[in-house]
């Protein structure tokens, strides 16, 4: 291969590839320049230079000058020695094509990583290329992939699983994903299992804020910034809870992001392979907020404790089982969405008849937990013993 020849090569790889053409000069001259050291079997360390005209190549051998530091042994001047034999072209031809290989790939991971390592937690959306039993590769756009990983946890306990239970994908399918994680090629995360052959882009479908970004899709209101997405709960393809606040009075957020007939929220749930999707409104009053978060179910009150984070729900005994949900799942989500510790009693379980009236001001009608108060003006936490009005723990507070 002539020297113009091989400049011209590698500003075609350049434009192909989107890689800076100097960038990838400078990464072959590091590269031919071990080469060259093997091959001409030199003493001390070689510099190699391609003129970025002509394409022709120098070798030059980094002769030592001067005595080295005496702490460190290592010399700080050079001397360049023109090493360059006669078939340097064809030499620099047979080494070019693996080292021109290894360069594009390793600047194309590097440019991927440029454009969108500020992109994570962008909503994009891409075609399957192919699937694997451990990850489904998305294209994104040309020349740019992702990987969306589902790997088996029990044998792969160290890798992720973005991959909703109920979702399979087949060839060509278009899919909306959620940019989570951008590998640094230069990093710790570079050297992941199979990192080779591993995009560096990766992306999730059951991750939270999918659904917000979606409903910033769907709902110009969130888009514009006048309703406001303030929790999002949720367990993939199966129920999510989004709990959504109105900057402006007169404006139901609710209603705002179901839309008409429900066809914004539709569309949300559609993309999300039928996924139930809870649209609540949020509250700065916690009795509220985790009222509002059990919804479908209806709660006739609720009592905060601050201090503890918890909030004790009151339900009609006819609406227990939706309150709590399948296998607990609606008490899980509305807990996970409100940040409280949720307890959910029926009506039916309550204890207040056996309040005595000098503290009936202190205790909730529908409270059956101790009525003892500290000096501290605490209430105690447990709950109080059949038949009583107080714990086991003061028990002899009811004798005296």
């Amino acid at each position: 291969m002539a020297s113009s020849e091989l400049i011209e090569a590698l500003q075609a790889l350049a434009h192909e590839r989107k890689i800076d053409e100097f960038y990838l000069i400078e990464r072959l001259e590091q590269s031919l320049a071990k080469s060259y050291e093997r091959i001409l079997d030199l003493e001390w360390d070689a510099r190699v230079t391609i003129d970025r005209q002509t394409g022709k190549i120098y070798v030059y051998e980094l002769v030592p000058v001067g005595e080295p530091d005496e702490e460190t042994g290592e010399y700080s001047e050079f001397e360049e020695r023109d090493v360059t034999p006669a078939d340097v072209s064809r030499i620099a031809a047979q080494n070019a094509k693996g080292v021109i290989s290894s360069l594009v790939r390793e600047a194309g991971r590097q440019s991927i990583y440029d454009e969108f390592r500020s992109r994570v937690g962008d909503l994009v959306t891409g075609t399957v290329l192919q699937g694997t039993p451990d990850f489904t590769i998305i294209k994104i756009r040309d020349g740019v992939e992702a990987e969306l990983p589902h790997y088996d946890a029990k044998r792969n306990p160290g890798e992720r699983n973005e991959r909703p239970a109920n979702e399979h994908y087949r060839h060509n399918q278009r899919l909306k994903v959620l940019i989570i994680e951008v590998r640094d090629p230069n990093g710790d995360t570079a050297r992941a299992r199979g990192e080779q052959a591993r995009p560096s882009i990766v992306v999730s479908r059951t991750h939270p804020d999918l659904i917000r970004r979606l409903f910033e899709i769907e709902v110009p209101e969130i888009y514009e910034g006048v309703v406001e997405v303030k929790s999002v709960a949720r367990e993939p393809g199966a129920r999510s809870k989004v709990a959504v606040f109105s900057r402006e009075a007169n404006l139901d957020p609710v209603g705002a992001c179901v839309g008409p007939k429900g066809s914004r929220v539709r569309m949300v749930v559609e993309e999300l392979r039928n996924e139930r999707v809870d649209v609540i409104q949020w509250s700065p009053d916690a009795a509220v907020y985790v009222a509002n978060a059990l919804s479908p179910a209806k709660v006739n009150h609720v009592t905060i404790d601050e201090d503890n984070n918890y909030a004790t729900v009151v339900v009609p005994d006819d609406q227990l089982s939706l309150a709590i949900g399948k296998e607990g799942q609606n008490a899980r989500l509305a807990a996970r969405l409100t940040g409280w510790h949720i307890d959910i009693k029926p009506v039916s379980y309550q204890g207040s008849s056996l309040v005595s009236d000098e503290l009936i001001d202190e205790v909730e009608e529908d409270d059956d937990f101790c009525i003892f108060v500290g000096e501290d003006g605490a209430r105690c936490r447990n709950h109080a013993r059949p038949g009583s009005q107080y714990c086991g723990v003061h028990a002899d507070e009811e004798a005296e």
